[in-house]
């Protein structure tokens, strides 16, 4: 039976053929996927690889665990199922204050409400780029941790 693995801290420009390579040695990879960003095609950073055998993928998890490879210390483990999350769940992302955005500094309502719609664009923008992380990882069935759904 078939055994899918995290591998986690890959160099950025290690690409889905370059991952498939690496397990080949292990036995047949049935899927190598590095998890990329929507916007940008850029890597996470991380991706999974499915063997067709459960023992090869428990020897190359043996092998490969902890080693350095182009010159990052490899994370691999076998793949977990994805946590279900909770309706409206945005992760680990805050609410209100952000770097740029103090959240509630106090004032009165109206002077917050005055102004919405001037600064609705600006705030929309920055809900959905912290929304993105979440949503790509909801997408892909995959999240910070490597977890799959």
């Amino acid at each position: 039976m078939s055994k899918k693995l995290y591998v986690g801290n890959l160099l950025y420009e290690v690409d889905d053929n370059a991952l498939r390579d690496l397990f080949s040695q292990f036995g047949n990879v049935v899927s190598a996927q590095v998890i990329r960003y929507r916007d940008s095609g850029r890597s996470k950073g991380f991706g999974f690889v499915e063997l067709e055998n459960g023992e090869d993928a428990d020897k190359a998890i043996e092998a490969l665990n902890g080693q350095d490879h182009q010159g990052r210390r490899l994370v691999v483990s076998e793949a977990r199922p994805m946590e279900p999350r909770q309706p409206g769940d945005r992760g680990n992302f805050r609410r209100g204050g952000d770097r740029f955005n103090g959240g509630n500094r106090g004032g009165d309502s109206r002077d917050r409400n005055h102004n919405h719609d001037h600064n609705h664009d600006h705030n929309h923008d920055r809900d959905q780029a912290n929304d993105f992380g979440n949503d790509m990882n909801s997408d892909m069935g995959v999240d910070d941790m490597g977890d799959i759904g």
